[in-house]
């Protein structure tokens, strides 16, 4: 059975037996403060289990892109050395929101198992929880009847706590559980030992492949568990393990969700890849195998990450996603021997693929192809610099033994990795100090984990079953009750209070806008709000401290003067996206953005730099629109798809819901649930001040409007008349400054001369202060020259004599510099290394530097040690 039919059938089933089958959810969370990315199928869903909202239908079925490589779920490090693990996996779910429960769902997933995919039942076993005396959970009886009813009583096993309890996360919905799990091993191997004593064991064949989860608890921030008010049923299987177990297969990699890249590596390396199934391969072959599941892996969580609009970066998400590629990356380079870009080549074969039913990949195909083959360049840049620094490493080494601190530096700061470190090193018949390196990662995790510590309270829940209404779009002002409250103390920003208001002005962060800022006031006192947030369907209204009386009736106030700069800026973010595509084209697309009151940002694909003209010609556009006067027409709560036909742009990685806000400006139509201006002319006036890249087929344009552009043009003025005044205020600005170019430019080849001559009449003048030290030419000397002729000098004395050893010192702008010239001869027959030198000597004039061990150059701080550096590099050739 072919994976796509493996995953229609299981939707099917669900849609006969009454569910709603919905699409998967970005892969990328936006506006959960609480996950980066959807790490399950059920985190799309958080609010209706946490009663902060309503679903479509009480019945659901979906497929949900998951990503799980960092936090509490992080299965990164284990991908590749089993056929089980996955850093993106799609998981299959069905849920009830207070419908069904235990019966249903058990029965549901037994008959699809067994019936409709037709898995033999003496292959499978099930777990049932075994209860709880710690959190005063009975042993779950009603699924052990059920089961009893199904299957042979000696294939239920009893669960702990661990295998058998599911928690969203150290607080919220959570409930026992009952897994799934198939045997497929030889009937051989089933002989000899029972699966039932290898289920939960990490055994590669007996592997879980359904859990159905029956949420029942709240978990409480103190540890203890109240019962909800409904219970939720929440179920996930592994597609990739599923498809393992249909298509007869022993190895997830096996599979037809696989094979396609798998073919594609073998394709551009000429390296075949073995089946799980083949037995005694060669630890060469074996290493084979690992790296190319690591990419085939690898390469569909980077490119579905980036087609929802994630892009690598050095922060937060975007750095996971760098690390997941990187990973991918060195594993090709050091156990496929590629060299060159290749990875990005598996983006067509992805799209053709799961294009059909993640129409994403497809459409985002040649982005998402560009961003990686440029990630690739970037970083096989990077490792080669890595190899250099790890030679200047084991140079500097005394014995045998690396540093683990260096090892750990290169790691960190340069992103290499530590074992193509050890094999390197092993290579070279060194080793590093695992103990230190390990002391130095764990600070860092520690330093890490302090920042980013979080406690949270429960919530202070003072209306109870109060659902609360945004009116912001209308009001910046309004009458509130504080509904809920709770204490959040972080590393990062101390102690904060949450608050939830019945209705609230206040816009959440969301859609790139930034949170409104604004005050609380009642009779007797006023709370400022710092910020607010969205999260689970709850708008977080955050404060410093608490009003004494929370009971007590509100006046909340909207900052208005950074609401309307915020607005002003987000829609010249609407006019300036139609611009682009009216101008640069239709490729243009949205993938990020930023409004807060100061500038607005906006990222979007384009394949090269935009150039003078076309900014001025997207200047000029927006800025019709804006003395057009157009009035804003607003959509409130209008079916997708009606906003779709009259023709709103939705902007991919987004989730949308059935009925959606779409904003019109005359021509510009999107939909966007952010604050705007009535009309265009209140925002004055736009200028774009940046345009740049952010990866391959990716700019960035900064942008300013109202009080900012007027700013702007104020300082262009006073600095304008600065420099008037600096020329003596000449009559035309314009030929001065073309003169002053003119004679600077004349005086800069006059000094480049002179300064020629000079270390010309250097090098006749210090060529007879050669001595010979142990059939060594050495020169040592401080010389009045700049750091760029000091060094072309260095070179120049170096070439005069054959086993020369040249040694240069002098200081610009106050900063001594060093400069060290050892013939290629030397360097061979003596293991002498000039990047040694300058390591050693710096240390006299508070510097460092390096290079290559023929030349290498340093600076410094103290000029006093320089006549101390000149007199101990004699040391070297004695």
């Amino acid at each position: 059975m072919k994976s796509q039919d493996v995953r229609k059938q299981f939707l099917d089933f669900f849609k006969s037996n009454g569910h709603l089958i919905v699409p998967s959810a970005p892969i990328v969370l936006k506006d959960d403060p609480t996950l980066m990315f959807n790490n399950s199928g059920m985190a799309q869903f958080k609010e209706f289990f946490l009663g902060n909202g309503t679903p479509k239908s009480p019945r659901i079925a979906d497929t949900q892109k998951c990503l799980r490589v960092s936090g509490k779920h992080n299965d990164l490090e284990d991908v590749g050395f089993d056929t089980y693990h996955h850093t993106m996996f799609e998981m299959l779910g069905n849920w009830s929101f207070g419908d069904y429960f235990k019966k249903e769902a058990i029965n549901w997933a037994w008959q699809l198992l067994t019936e409709v995919y037709k898995i033999p039942k003496e292959n499978l076993y099930v777990s049932v929880f075994e209860g709880s005396k710690e959190d005063n959970v009975p042993f779950d009886q009603e699924a052990w009847d059920i089961w009893k009813t199904l299957i042979d009583e000696d294939r239920i096993i009893l669960g702990n706590k661990k295998d058998n309890f599911w928690e969203m996360g150290d607080q919220g919905p959570c409930g026992p559980c009952s897994e799934i799990h198939v045997d497929l091993r030889p009937e051989a191997e089933k002989a000899l030992v029972t699966g039932k004593s290898l289920v939960n064991n990490d055994h590669p064949q007996v592997v879980e492949i359904w859990n159905n989860v029956f949420m029942e608890f709240n978990r409480k921030a103190d540890g203890s568990l109240e019962k909800l008010p409904a219970q939720h049923v929440d179920t996930g299987m592994g597609f990739e393990r599923l498809c393992m177990a249909l298509q007869g297969k022993t190895s997830n990699y096996d599979t037809d969700v696989f094979t396609p890249l798998i073919e594609k590596v073998e394709q551009i390396t000429g390296l075949k890849y073995t089946s799980d199934e083949v037995k005694n391969i060669s630890e060469e072959q074996n290493k084979t195998n690992i790296a190319i599941r690591v990419i085939v892996d690898h390469v569909r969580a980077v490119a579905f990450a980036i087609a929802d609009g994630q892009l690598p970066s050095n922060t937060g998400a975007g750095y996971v996603i760098r690390r997941i590629l990187r990973r991918a990356i060195r594993y090709g380079f050091t156990f496929l021997n590629t060299k060159e870009p290749f990875i990005n080549k598996l983006v067509e074969v992805l799209a053709n693929q799961m294009g059909e039913f993640f129409p994403e990949i497809k459409s985002q195909q040649q982005l998402v192809t560009n961003v990686i083959r440029e990630e690739e360049a970037s970083f096989l840049r990077t490792l080669d610099q890595g190899l250099q620094l790890l030679e200047n490493v084991v140079a500097e080494t005394t014995g045998k033994e690396v540093s683990g601190a260096k090892v750990f530096e290169l790691y960190d700061t340069f992103g290499f990795p530590k074992d193509l470190t050890a094999l390197i090193l092993k290579e070279k018949g060194f080793s590093y100090n695992e103990t230190e390196f390990e002391v130095e990662l764990q600070k860092q995790k520690t330093r890490s984990r302090a920042a980013s510590e979080v406690s949270t309270e429960d919530w202070n829940v003072l209306i109870p079953g109060n659902v609360e209404t945004f009116v912001g779009y209308d009001k910046t002002e309004n009458e509130v009750k504080i509904t809920r409250i709770r204490k959040v103390d972080s590393k990062k920003d101390g102690i904060l209070y949450q608050i939830v208001l019945d209705n609230t002005p206040f816009y959440p962060e969301g859609g790139g806008q930034v949170g409104d800022k604004g005050t609380l006031v009642s009779a007797n006192e006023t709370i400022e709000i710092i910020d607010t947030k969205k999260e689970n369907n709850l708008i977080l209204h955050f404060a410093k401290q608490l009003p004494e009386n929370v009971e007590a009736g509100f006046a909340a106030k909207v900052n208005t003067d950074l609401r309307t700069s915020t607005s002003k800026n987000h829609s010249a973010t609407h006019l300036m996206h139609l611009a682009l595509r009216s101008i640069l084209g239709t490729h243009v697309e949205q993938k990020g953005s930023l409004v807060n009151p100061n500038y607005l940002r906006f990222d979007f694909s384009h394949f090269s730099k935009v150039s003078d003209e076309e900014i001025k010609q997207v200047e000029a556009f927006v800025n019709a629109q804006i003395e057009a006067q157009l009035q804003l027409v607003e959509h409130r709560n209008i079916p997708i798809q009606e906003a779709l036909d009259k023709g709103a742009m939705a902007l991919f990685g987004e989730k949308y819901g059935d009925n959606v806000r779409m904003i019109e400006f005359g021509e510009s139509k999107e939909l966007c649930g952010g604050i705007h201006v009535k009309n265009t002319a209140e925002i004055w006036h736009f200028k774009i001040i940046s345009e740049g890249a952010v990866a391959a087929g990716i700019r960035r344009i900064e942008a300013i409007t109202g009080d900012a552009v007027k700013n702007f043009y104020l300082n262009q003025e006073n600095t304008l008349a600065e420099i008037k005044e600096t020329l003596k205020n000449p009559q035309d600005i314009l030929k001065s400054v073309a003169s002053l170019q003119d004679d600077n430019a004349k005086l800069k080849k006059q000094v480049e001369q002179l300064l020629k001559e000079k270390v010309g009449s250097l090098k006749t003048e210090l060529e007879k202060d050669f001595q010979e030290v142990n059939g060594v030419n050495f020169l040592a000397k401080q010389v009045d020259l700049s750091m760029a002729s000091t060094k072309d000098l260095a070179s120049a004395l170096g070439s005069l004599k054959p086993d020369s050893f040249v040694f240069l010192a002098s200081v610009e702008d106050g900063l001594p510099n060093i400069h060290c010239y050892i013939s290629k001869e030397l360097v061979v027959s003596k293991s002498l290394n000039a990047n040694a030198v300058i390591k050693e000597l710096g240390k006299y004039i508070d510097g460092n530097g390096g290079g290559q061990p023929f030349f290498a150059s340093g600076k410094g701080k103290n000029t006093n040690g320089i006549a101390e550096a000149l007199s101990k590099a004699i040391e070297f050739v004695k």
